[in-house]
């Protein structure tokens, strides 16, 4: 089964992730305001391995645009991801939120670099970014609020719904696949 999704097409792993933020999205607003008790748990549960799912596609899907740079998006969210899990907020600072903004500004970049995306979707998803590294500063934060949760939220997830129902260009992404160097075997 992991053979047959390695070979699936980049469409579809982008559309699969959408799907996973889709999901992720409705399960954290249902752990946040509606589910209460052991299930909020569960839904807690369900959005962070929604959101580990969309992290390693995103992996996937920007490689060709830059190894290293796709790596460390996905690194800097994993971490914010582990720190989130185990409650570690720092004098208050949602540090999960926080390495999800230095993250989105990354995918930015990337989407922006990318020949199989929309350009305008680099900027989107930086300017969530930036929403999201405000609460960095909880005092700029709250000053903030709602228009940095607005910002973010429409940035990123205008970005997740175009995956969702476009996809990437296919052909476009594997012509920057071939044209991306290629790792040694060393």
């Amino acid at each position: 089964m992991i053979k047959r999704f390695a070979e699936a097409s980049p469409r579809l792993k982008a559309r699969i992730a959408g799907i996973f933020s889709l999901l992720g999205i409705l399960a954290a607003v249902s752990g946040e305001f509606i589910i209460r008790g052991r299930w909020e748990f569960a839904g807690d549960l369900i959005a962070v391995l929604c959101i580990v799912a969309v992290t390693l596609l995103l992996y996937v899907l920007f490689k060709p645009v830059s190894r290293g740079l796709s790596f460390l998006a996905a690194s800097i969210n994993l971490v914010g991801l582990t720190c989130g899990a185990f409650r570690w907020n720092p004098r208050g600072v949602d540090i999960t939120v926080v390495f999800g903004g230095f993250s989105c500004l990354v995918i930015g970049f990337l989407i922006f670099r990318s020949t199989f995306l929309p350009r305008i979707l680099g900027p989107l998803m930086a300017l969530a970014g930036l929403g999201w590294v405000t609460y960095l500063s909880p005092p700029l934060a709250h000053f903030l609020t709602p228009y940095n949760l607005a910002v973010g939220i429409l940035g990123q997830e205008s970005v997740m719904l175009w995956l969702l129902v476009m996809g990437v260009n296919e052909q476009r992404w594997k012509e920057q696949a071939s044209a991306s160097p290629k790792p040694s075997p060393n």
